[in-house]
């Protein structure tokens, strides 16, 4: 069986909307494309080198499919070009590389190279039933809200940015399943930024921090709820 790891770029009220640039997706009206490129440093580029750096594929939405199928495929590979960077190049390789599986209705459109239409979350749970490497989900939010409430998803890797966006798609939606969460791992960048890894734990736990016995207020209190 498959691993599906969320990796997830986030404002701190829960915003993961265009991170990358203001054209990367400026639906609804929204401003603030290209927040996450302010904070970007050695920690973070770090950490996409541990989640990138192994055997992987790509799990896109439809959307984050397109927007990286019209920028890596193009990134620079000429070694003696002047505006060749040897990182993106090799992000950009590995991308051309390995499998991109893609939730779309639209699979004969899916032109890239090594790329596969998945029509439902039957599919997708196939693909995890299946052998093979990691997947890896980026972006992709609508994506997540099917992985997050069905269940699906084995790890979350969300980077919080020091900033508040306000409005735009989220990382949780309503609809969630509820569940436990463990951190596994954390870290603080020179940024600001807080790298963080969850895995489910079980069932949300609940308990109380009431007293014993209610006093006369709260019980009137709870009438009026």
């Amino acid at each position: 069986m498959r691993r599906i790891i969320i990796g997830a770029f986030t404002s701190l009220d829960g915003v993961m909307q265009a991170p990358g640039g203001p054209e990367e997706d400026p639906a609804g009206g929204f401003q603030f494309g290209g927040w996450g490129t302010q904070h970007w440093d050695d920690t973070l580029g770090a950490a996409m080198g541990d989640l990138f750096g192994r055997e992987y594929d790509l799990l896109l939405g439809r959307r984050t499919y397109d927007i990286f199928a019209a920028h890596w495929p193009f990134v620079q590979k000429d070694t003696a070009a002047p505006d060749y960077d040897a990182g993106t190049a090799e992000m950009g390789a590995s991308f051309d590389r390995i499998n991109k599986y893609v939730l779309t209705h639209r699979p004969d459109s899916l032109t890239w190279v090594n790329s596969h239409g998945l029509s439902g979350v039957d599919d997708i749970r196939k693909l995890k039933a299946g052998d093979g490497p990691d997947l890896i989900v980026q972006g992709s939010t609508e994506l997540n809200q099917i992985l997050l409430t069905e269940g699906l998803a084995d790890e979350l890797r969300v980077l919080f940015f020091p900033l508040l966006l306000g409005k735009g798609k989220r990382l949780f939606g309503e609809g969630i399943a509820p569940a436990n969460l463990k951190m596994t791992s954390s870290k603080i960048s020179e940024s600001g930024v807080m790298l963080a890894t969850y895995v489910p734990d079980g069932e949300v736990v609940t308990g109380s921090f009431a007293m014993a016995e209610p006093s006369e207020a709260e019980l009137e209190r709870r009438k009026g709820l």
